[in-house]
Order: structure tokens, then sequence, then C-alpha cells
């Protein structure tokens, strides 16, 4: 059985990123076969909160302020809303129920505190409950833990050497700042990155090489292909191939075995052979639903189709590390 370990270098990580294709697919097909149950995914579902209006600069994100999008900035949702949304997901098969809101940073206000009602409200219905709020303090975290939030999202998006390249209202150490405050409160980390944004391949395995090496593994990791939209400063980025998004997702199978990798943005443009490919090479979890955040996003049915013709299974809610395969 392959050791888990957080300690890969980087020329580890080079070397098992540059293999040859089919090499590298059928290494984390075994490696996920060790460590994972096979043939299921985790069913997701990601509701925006609170959209547009932020003050960030991503160079990618259609809800930043600085940027002329379609997006019509809304304020929190009402509680109801987000219980009925809740609701819905978890009857089309969702376990993990996201929520984001397009803030920098969490403040100690009435809109905080409707959020641990929302956290506390999706914990009552037997869902994972995911949030992703931008930076947070170990306090706000350990609040965020009270209230049942069963994981963070805080992605890096890219490598340290090329962030600043993307983002400039914030920095690669204040990301990993408020990772390390979800650790130490024990919450789950739910932490992956953006390809497509312009990186090299170098910056690609150094992402990779700065989940890996965490203290503990993030929890899930999140593989995007940047969906480019009009109006942000990535708009003309084309869109990358399959082949990008399977050397990627084996990789991180590879480094992090008991990792729910998420086949996340970018599939909604993917045929159900590109998908296959991403289950083989180690992906086990989908979004699910008509939007990620305020992009398209699959259709149910035809993820239920899918799920049949492929043999698929969704993932249970709340099933542990120690439930995972470890033979």
């Amino acid at each position: 059985m392959r050791e888990l370990r957080t300690d890969w270098t980087l020329d580890e990580v080079r070397d098992i990123y540059n293999q040859p294709l089919l090499e590298l697919a059928y290494q984390a097909s075994v490696v996920h076969r060790k460590f994972q149950s096979t043939g299921e995914v985790q069913v997701c579902t990601l509701l925006s909160i609170k959209t547009g209006g932020c003050p960030e600069d991503c160079a990618y994100c259609p809800q930043s302020a600085r940027f002329n999008t379609e997006i019509d900035p809304a304020g929190l949702l009402p509680l109801d809303d987000v219980r009925d949304a809740a609701q819905k997901a978890a009857a089309s098969g969702s376990t993990r129920f996201c929520m984001g809101a397009a803030w920098r940073r969490v403040r100690n206000n009435n809109d905080f505190e409707r959020v641990l009602s929302m956290v506390r409200e999706v914990n009552d219905m037997g869902l994972e409950v995911c949030a992703t709020l931008g930076m947070l303090t170990p306090e706000q975290a350990n609040r965020l833990k009270e209230a049942g939030l069963t994981a963070y999202n805080h992605n890096l998006d890219t490598s340290e050497e090329h962030y600043g390249n993307i983002i400039t209202t914030r920095t690669y150490a204040d990301r990993l700042e408020t990772i390390s405050h979800v650790q130490k409160a024990r919450i789950s980390v739910c932490s992956g990155g953006i390809i497509g944004l312009g990186e090299t391949d170098e910056d690609r395995i150094s992402m990779l090489h700065t989940l890996a090496t965490l203290e503990e593994h993030p929890e899930s990791v999140p593989v995007n292909a940047l969906i480019a939209v009009e109006g942000t400063p990535l708009e003309n980025q084309e869109r990358v191939s399959v082949w990008e998004m399977v050397r990627m997702i084996a990789t991180a199978r590879i480094l992090m075995p008991k990792a729910m990798v998420r086949l996340s943005a970018g599939r909604v443009e993917m045929p159900v052979t590109e998908q296959a490919l991403c289950f083989m090479a180690g992906a086990n979890s989908i979004f699910a639903g008509e939007k990620l955040l305020t992009t398209a996003n699959n259709d149910i049915d035809e993820d239920k189709q899918m799920f049949e013709l492929l043999g698929l299974s969704p993932r249970p809610a709340h099933k542990t590390r120690r439930d995972t395969l470890t033979v």
C-alpha cells in the first residue's frame, strides 16, 4: 500500500506529473482502488448565498466589483431560500451542500450570524455542509465548527509563483493562513485550484506540491478548468483540454490518496466520454445543479444518466475516512 505522505519533494511531484499520460492514469487508478470505494462519487450542490460586489480582483471571477460582467449583485439570501435549495439538492441526490458568499473576509456582524443559522439548518437535514466565505479568523472558524460546518473551501487557485499575476488584493500567505485556521478548528479543508489561468506546467506542479505538503492533506481537492467569462481579464483564455484535466486529477490522486478529488468547474463543457476519463484517473466527486455560483453547470438528469451508464453510485453523506478502503 502506498504510504500517506506530506513530505513530497518538488522533484518527486514533477516526476509523477510528467510521466506518459497512460502510465500516470494507470498508477492513479491503482492508488484510487486502494484508498477509495470504487464506483462511488460524491454529489455536491453549490449555492451562491451572496452574489457579486466582491472587492477582490481575482482575474477569473465574474463576481468582482472591479470588472464589467453581467452579474447583478445581490445580498445575503433569506434562510428560507437556503433551506428550500438544500432540500431540493438532497431530493436530487446531493449529499454535500456548499454555500458561497462573495466576500473578501468574514466579518463579525449580523450577516455572519445568519450564515451560522444556515449552517445549523443544513446540518440538521443530515447533509454535509460546506462554506466558502473568504478569509477567516481562528475564532470564526471555531464558531463555524460549533454550528456544524463539515468543510470549508478555500482554493489556492494556482502556484505561489503565478499567484500575483491573477490576484493582487490578497497574498498566497493569506490563503494558507485561513487553511491553517480551518484545520486547527478540525473542519475539513477543501482546497484545490484552477487550470487555464495562463500558468505553466511548473505552476501546476508547484500548486499540487503545496497542497500535498500541508500538515494534513485537504479532505477534498477541487480541480477546476477555467470558464472564461466575458468582462473578466481572462475572457479570451482558451479552454483547457481533457488531457490536462486528467493529468492534474491523476497526479492529485497519487499525491493525496484519501482526498476527494473533485471534477469541478468546466465539467459543463465535457461530454460523458471526457468525464469518464477523469473518473478513471481518480476523480470521485462532482457538483450537480443548475449553477456553480454564477456559471452554468450540468443538468441533473444528464448526470443521473451518466451515473447509470458508467455504473457509478452516490457517496453517502458523512462517510468518514475510516470508511474508505485501505487494502
